[in-house]
């Protein structure tokens, strides 16, 4: 059984930072792609961070020069380090699993597994 657990967030002031973590298991590790995807109340759902099996990673323009996506994979773990956190980064932040493993632009639809998701809350 695929499962996959984010762990990290939090409430943090403004220009501030934190780091997410998105525990895999039930396949083999580097098999899928990983996304990071965040919803604010009343919005959407915002893809913002993909890495793929060969390493491309993507950043949406918002959260470029702030977020570093990177994997671990001994620990079967993806990370989302956070800095100079804005209040419009708030929400709650998914990761998610494609099959396709070099997809790496987070496209919601695409992703078969999510995580439960952890709360990002930055005050201003």
């Amino acid at each position: 059984e695929v499962q996959l657990v984010e762990s990290g967030g939090g409430l943090v002031q403004a220009g501030g930072s934190l780091s997410l973590s998105c525990a895999a298991s039930g396949f083999t590790f580097g098999t899928y792609a990983i996304g990071w995807f965040r919803q604010a109340p009343g919005k959407e759902r915002e893809g913002v961070s993909g890495i793929n099996r060969l390493g491309q990673t993507y950043l949406v323009d918002s959260v470029k020069d702030r977020f570093t996506i990177s994997s671990d994979n001994a620990k079967n773990t993806v990370y989302l380090q956070m800095s100079s956190l804005k209040p419009e980064d708030t929400g709650i932040y998914y990761c998610a699993a494609a099959v396709n493993n070099l997809l790496y632009v987070p496209k919601g639809g695409l992703y078969r597994y999510w995580g439960q998701g952890t709360q990002v809350t930055v005050s201003s």
